[in-house]
């Protein structure tokens, strides 16, 4: 009912805001109303990437149809609304609660889901039956007549424009959340993704438990592996990814040798880097995740990886300020200072956002 248009695109920007990142939008689509004598319908399909569980994309999408006017009663049936959201698949599980069914049980019977479904992924199979959503097209019942209208609905992330950085690295303290922002990252922007092989490093739960002992050797192993990998993954051009996004930088390895190394060590490694990563490619921009110490202590304790659990604040103060040493000698437009404190953006999509409007907007 309504500006209909205007409400499809209200909800695909409050999907996009509250539930995850809009991969694709369908055409949109005119049909016959359905069950009832009333106006034609519009409809389309979106493409979703959500870290919620069903029931709270369900409950995400109930609020949505609430703020956009949508009144909902036990003797509704079917009637003219506003909006309305249906939650078709969740990948390929089969679930069932009492407001809940996936994937949707009407979806063989409907032309207008399954002809945009169609659009965004013909071979999609159907969890239960394994039939392509293109088979399901071609025989299902409904023969409705649905028309395509001239009018596309606007992505709402691509108010985001990484483009402009081809190299991009996000650095944090340890436990700041630097993986996690990477990898978001790259799923929604199709970005080419480089994480740090720390865990494959058989030298750090050794420096954890004895630091004088292993630090040469840990740092020595860190920085060859950081400079192969960099070499390999960012000189090797990806046709089918748009820029790259990785979870350090290489100076890093300056900083944290400064503080683990003594003097004469220290001197030797700062030598053999500067000969290793003088043809490495730099990042076009560097972004800093500032967490507060306890905040960061919390995050080691809650990721339970038993070498960390003897960091000590202290450690994690040096890390930091050895990062914002290094942040002050590059240019200002090269970087991207992001205070995190008090933020979740694993859990909270707000605040995932908010950091995108940061660096993109």
């Amino acid at each position: 009912m309504g500006n209909r248009y205007e409400y499809l695109q209200q909800a695909v920007d409050a999907l996009f805001e509250r539930v995850g990142g809009v991969v694709k939008i369908s055409s949109v689509y005119e049909s016959p109303a359905l069950g009832f004598e009333g106006d034609a319908f519009l409809n389309c399909v979106v493409w979703i990437r959500s870290f919620l569980d069903p029931e709270a994309i369900l409950t995400e999408a109930l609020d949505i149809e609430k703020s956009l006017g949508r009144v909902r009663s036990a003797a509704e049936g079917y009637a003219s609304r506003t909006i309305d959201i249906d939650v078709l698949f969740v990948e390929d599980l089969e679930y069932k609660s009492d407001r809940l069914q996936l994937p949707h049980p009407e979806i063989p019977n409907r032309r207008f889901v399954l002809l945009p479904m169609a659009e965004l992924n013909a071979r999609f199979p159907h969890p239960q039956s394994g039939e392509p959503v293109v088979k399901m097209l071609a025989t299902t019942i409904d023969q409705s007549e649905l028309t395509k209208t001239g009018k596309w609905l606007k992505n709402p992330q691509q108010q985001f424009d990484p483009s402009r950085f081809r190299y991009l690295a996000i650095e944090g303290n340890i436990g700041a959340g630097k993986t996690s922002l990477a990898t978001s990252m790259s799923e929604d922007f199709n970005a080419k993704l480089i994480l740090e092989r720390f865990m494959d490093n058989p030298f750090l739960p050794k420096f954890y438990e004895e630091p004088e002992r292993y630090a040469f050797p840990l740092e020595m192993s860190f920085m060859a592996d950081r400079y192969q990998q960099l070499l390999e993954d960012i000189t090797q051009y990806d046709l089918f990814k748009d820029y790259v996004v990785a979870d350090y930088e290489p100076f890093k390895s300056m900083i944290f040798a400064q503080i683990t190394l003594g003097e004469e060590e220290f001197a030797l490694y700062k030598k053999l880097y500067h000969v290793m990563y003088k043809e490495v490619p730099k990042p076009d921009v560097y972004v800093y995740l500032y967490q507060n110490t306890d905040r960061l202590l919390e995050n080691i304790e809650k990721r339970g990886r038993d070498f960390e659990r003897n960091i000590e604040a202290d450690y994690l103060a040096k890390i930091n300020e050895g990062y914002l040493e290094f942040i002050k000698t590059l240019p200002p437009e090269k970087v991207r200072i992001i205070d995190i404190s008090g933020m979740d953006f694993v859990a909270n999509r707000a605040d995932y956002l908010k950091i995108l409007r940061e660096l993109f907007a």
